[in-house]
């Protein structure tokens, strides 16, 4: 702490500091907790989403020996638009995924196995879960960056300012405190020598 002067003006001052630190470190440890509920909202829908696209993966593997035949499953499917929006959560602005478009032809009857129609279905379904799960990665990205700089926020008044404005106080109010007791003193000793001076006159 840099040395305060004693006056009663740094006194208001630091009384001000000191306030207003006490009126935002409430609101700080509140949107601490909020981020840390959020973030673990955040997480298990990743965690959700992992497990559904794990899913999917573990049906394709039972007839996974049919996609070696060569098939252009792409050219069935192909993702048009991902539609993504904003939120606000615990007042940090996050992507929302709003859904995704899809432009699907229709393989031609004749010249294309039966399991393909399902395979395109399956495609889609996975594709959708990977771009979901972005999404809620960013989210996830995005609340534990500011949850991080929050904590810090409330660490910085709670172990910093604060005790530094108190102990600023501390130290002015000692120093008003003996600069009035000397003036009291000097009070004392100039009419006690006025006294002197008139009743030798």
């Amino acid at each position: 702490m840099s040395r305060v002067k004693a006056s009663k003006h740094e006194l208001k001052r630091q009384r001000d500091a000191l306030a207003r630190f006490q009126r935002y470190l409430p609101t700080l440890r509140l949107k601490q907790q909020q981020l840390q509920v959020e973030l673990r909202r955040v997480e298990a829908q990743v965690e959700e989403l992992s497990e559904a696209e794990a899913a999917v993966r573990r049906d394709l593997a039972a007839w996974i020996d049919v996609w070696a035949e060569p098939q252009p499953l792409t050219s069935f499917l192909r993702l048009e638009a991902v539609h993504l929006g904003e939120m606000s959560v615990a007042g940090v602005t996050v992507p929302s995924f709003e859904g995704s478009e899809w432009r699907r032809r229709p393989p031609p009857l004749d010249a294309t196995p039966s399991w393909v129609d399902e395979a395109i279905d399956t495609l889609e379904r996975l594709a959708t879960l990977r771009l979901e799960r972005r999404v809620a990665s960013e989210q996830r990205d995005r609340l534990a960056d500011e949850l991080r700089v929050t904590s810090q926020r409330v660490n910085l008044f709670e172990k910093v300012k604060i005790p530094e404005a108190e102990s600023a106080l501390r130290v002015i109010r000692i120093a008003l405190g003996d600069m009035q007791a000397a003036e009291v003193v000097r009070a004392k000793l100039a009419k006690a020598k006025t006294s002197e001076l008139e009743s030798a006159l």
